[in-house]
């Protein structure tokens, strides 16, 4: 995909942002799923790190490099003329500037970000650490012309076993993020918690992004609560997976 095009993806993104309240970003896995998605009436896609590996036969939590995830996605953004985001979980131990140049490479305007690095034994990047991490990439898209969309996760209410008692700490990591120059902000785990989404959402002045279950959830409470925008994670592959079994179920020996 040339320069100009990819450029011109970035900011079509961010204008989807903007003129969405919220972005619904189906969670797609490869070319036929972006392009169902798009037929759909979606003007913009993510990959997802989860549903990415099993349709690979490979693991998640970085249980791929850097370089299959992107092998893997090139096909799948040029098979749609939309905005493609991905998932990077917390970057397959690239340094900033590169996992930029790596997407600009095949094309994606958006990716995401997680503070669980995996390939480290599951640690959690501290505050501090997480958001240098998006600074630098911010700036390696700065420098590339490329205003890629930065979407910063934290995965602290996922990790803890009172959700609420870390609402503070996740608050600041979240702000944090946004100063470092996220574009959007997304605390997992919380979905389902209207008080909590509330509560980080009055406290960012960047989209708040939610997982939502495709056919469970309802867009309108997301809507209502004030989420900027939604990714489906795993859950539309789920679902796929299990409208696949009751399809074919029937016709078992």
């Amino acid at each position: 995909m040339d320069f100009h095009t990819t450029v011109e993806r970035a900011r079509r993104l961010a204008t989807l942002h903007a003129e969405n309240k919220p972005l619904v970003l189906p969670t797609i896995w490869d070319a036929w799923s972006a392009r169902t998605a798009v037929s759909a009436g979606f003007p913009a896609l993510t990959v997802g790190s989860h549903p990415l590996a099993d349709s690979r036969g490979a693991e998640d939590h970085e249980g791929q490099t850097f370089q299959e995830v992107l092998a893997a996605v090139r096909p799948i953004i040029a098979a749609v003329d939309v905005p493609v985001s991905v998932d990077l979980e917390a970057g397959y131990g690239q340094e900033p500037a590169d996992l930029i140049a790596g997407l600009v490479e095949v094309g994606a305007v958006g990716l995401n970000v997680e503070d669980t690095v995996h390939s480290d034994g599951g640690r959690v990047r501290s505050t501090q650490e997480h958001a240098e991490y998006v600074a630098g990439l911010r700036a390696a898209a700065d420098k590339a012309g490329v205003p890629v969309w930065v979407n910063g996760r934290t995965d602290l209410f996922l990790h803890a076993k009172d959700a609420a008692g870390v609402l503070d700490a996740a608050i600041e990591r979240l702000r944090a993020l946004e100063q470092a120059g996220a574009d959007s902000v997304y605390p997992v785990g919380i979905q389902d918690n209207d008080e909590l989404l509330t509560a980080v959402i009055g406290a960012v002045g960047v989209p708040v992004n939610s997982t939502a279950h495709p056919v469970k959830h309802d867009l309108e409470r997301f809507r209502r609560l004030g989420v900027g925008r939604i990714t489906y994670g795993p859950l539309l592959q789920f679902a796929m997976t299990e409208a696949m079994k009751d399809a074919i179920r029937p016709w078992r020996p």
